[in-house]
């Protein structure tokens, strides 16, 4: 399971991944690199994705999972998690690192398996990712996440099932904040302020992080209570 960068997949001669290879990255290019009428703001779909491939930092890997069970997938995804970090620490210009993703390819992923798969494993791993300063994004054809600006648009729909790894960043609040559960939204704000909570240049994000982790811990300590006074009814009434 070879990463690739652009560059590298426009010399490639012969592969089997090739055709994954090249439709993914003319996704990339052609739909995330761009603007989109449909988007909702000015710019392109992905802000990221220009500095990107002008800096060669988008690196793709097609992932084979025929045969292969929900845990031995994420096992695989869970070790691209080191590989990213690794990259990171040899990076010689730190301020390139924002710039650096991580496309993960899955053909074998039928699209009515997608959101067991894609979207299953995105949600098993994303908070060990974000604790380690990380985003772990789902794309594939029938998601139906909206996008921040217009909400009838779905920027996250990709012509093969992809997850895509890449450093988290101070406009991420937004995602970090959106969970219902609270013990998530906890261990993501968390994740936040350790990451940004000394360096963050917008203060209203700051004080939006800290707002969001005081109410979801609010909302964690009503919700014990709730459960706590209904097993208590519940054993008074046996």
């Amino acid at each position: 399971m070879k990463l690739y960068t652009t560059l590298e997949i426009e010399q490639l001669q012969q592969s089997e991944d090739l055709p994954y290879l090249i439709e993914v990255m003319d996704w990339v290019k052609n739909f995330l690199g761009r603007p989109h009428p449909d988007l909702g703001r000015r710019g392109v779909v992905c802000p990221f994705v220009p500095s990107s491939l002008k800096s060669n930092n988008i690196w793709l890997a097609v992932i084979c999972t025929k045969n292969l069970c929900l845990e031995q997938v994420e096992a695989i995804v869970r070790s691209y998690l080191d590989v990213f970090l690794k990259k990171e620490a040899d990076d010689d210009d730190k301020e390139l690192g924002i710039s650096k993703a991580f496309v993960l390819i899955f053909p074998d992923v039928h699209i009515e398996e997608a959101s067991k798969v894609i979207d299953g494993v995105q949600k098993k791993l994303k908070p060990m990712f974000v604790e380690s300063g990380l985003m772990l994004g789902e794309f594939h054809n029938r998601t139906e996440n909206p996008g921040l600006h217009n909400p009838n648009f779905r920027p996250l729909r990709s012509p093969i099932p992809l997850l895509v790894i890449r450093p988290m960043t101070e406009i991420d609040l937004t995602f970090l904040m959106s969970p219902d559960n609270p013990h998530l939204r906890i261990r993501y704000l968390e994740a936040y302020l350790k990451h940004f909570g000394h360096k963050l240049t917008d203060e209203i994000k700051f004080k939006n992080a800290h707002q969001a982790l005081a109410l979801a811990k609010e909302q964690l300590k009503q919700e014990n209570l709730v459960n706590y006074c209904n097993i208590n009814e519940s054993g008074s009434i046996k």
